[in-house]
């Protein structure tokens, strides 16, 4: 007598409904990272505007009272703090999605407001604070 070796229908239709299951599990967790990652390009672009307030406060120095040169949207305070604000245009976000305010010389901080939503940016706010220990939190997503 001969032993037949394989698999029987049955058990290869276990396999591919324990897969098909599996797909349907994993499937909706990995469109939640999708946001995430886009919302990293405008933590990435928070840090170099953050980086750009720093130097401009530590020029003026600690005497200097007139936050409001550089509080508003980037497209009007980019070049004040020294940079081009096309150097801040991204896949997702674009200048006109970044709003500063909040600004203080001393110790220096500030708060940055990243709308998206629109075009093909990711739904709701991010908003950046210095100073606390989760400085990037988006909300609306």
């Amino acid at each position: 007598m001969r032993s037949k070796k394989g698999f029987t229908l049955i058990e290869l239709m276990v396999v591919i409904l324990i897969i098909g299951i599996l797909a349907a599990v994993a499937v909706p967790l990995m469109r939640g990272r999708i946001n995430r990652a886009k919302w990293s390009e405008a933590n990435a672009g928070c840090g170099t505007i953050w980086t750009s307030v720093r130097a401009y406060i530590a020029e003026k120095g600690p005497a200097w009272t007139t936050v409001a040169d550089i509080e508003g949207g980037l497209d009007t305070v980019g070049p004040e703090l020294g940079f081009n604000v096309s150097d801040l245009v991204g896949t997702y976000f674009v200048p006109g999605n970044y709003v500063i305010s909040g600004v203080v010389a001393e110790p220096p901080a500030c708060v940055i407001t990243v709308t998206g939503g629109t075009g093909n940016s990711p739904p709701g706010e991010g908003v950046f604070t210095t100073g606390t220990t989760e400085p990037f939190v988006v909300t609306g997503m």
